[in-house]
């Protein structure tokens, strides 16, 4: 029995990794087998790599060397995790996947979103999520957000306001551009609000 994959995508400070806890505490309240992971990580070699990529100067990297290093945490991640537990019937919630890859390499820093979703292909086996959760914040609030919950992950972050402008646009258009798969909600609401208006449509 195949398992059900869900994604969470969003700018910095949307409150995704608050939702996908919520969302994966709802299925597993109602028996599910609910796995909760993230990208980049969710293995040794894939936590390894995100430190490369969330630490440090923002110009620690090119784009191409980020996409690169995205995708190597990917191929890892889903060839050990997301797919062992798919195939067992498991409903996999990831924080963040493919489309922050298109958004922040891809509409951020200008590579070209064919070349990335044939990147992604090659890594993940064809792998795309069955639901993704957009949430939608502007880039001022979800940095004031990111800024002061602190800690030492905040290289993108550091990024100019433009980059963060270019990533919160391709993520206000991706539902309409993707509508079978994606749903978009607007972060600026309680926690339980939005939690519950995520369930009605996950469950």
């Amino acid at each position: 029995m195949a398992g059900r994959f869900i994604t969470f995508e969003g700018g910095e400070g949307s409150g995704k990794s608050t939702q996908a806890r919520l969302l994966a505490a709802f299925l597993k309240n109602r028996g599910e087998d609910v796995v909760l992971t993230r990208e980049p990580g969710g293995t040794d070699g894939a936590e390894a790599i995100r430190s490369l990529l969330v630490t440090g100067a923002a110009e620690r990297w090119t784009a191409w060397g980020e996409a690169c290093l995205m995708n190597a945490a990917r191929a890892e991640h889903v060839a050990r995790i997301v797919r062992p537990a798919l195939a067992r019937g498991a409903t996999v919630i990831c924080d963040r996947y493919v489309d922050s890859t298109r958004a922040y390499q891809g509409a951020g820093k200008g590579l070209a979103d064919a070349d990335l979703c044939a990147l992604h292909a090659m890594t993940s086996g064809g792998l795309w999520p069955d639901l993704t959760i957009v949430l939608q914040v502007s880039p001022e609030q979800g940095l004031a957000r990111a800024g002061a919950r602190g800690g030492a992950e905040a290289r993108f972050e550091s990024h100019d306001r433009a980059f963060h402008e270019r990533v919160a646009a391709f993520f206000a258009g991706l539902p309409a551009a993707e509508p079978t798969r994606c749903h978009g909600f607007d972060a600026d609401q309680p926690v339980e609000t939005l939690a519950a208006a995520i369930a009605a449509v996950a469950g």
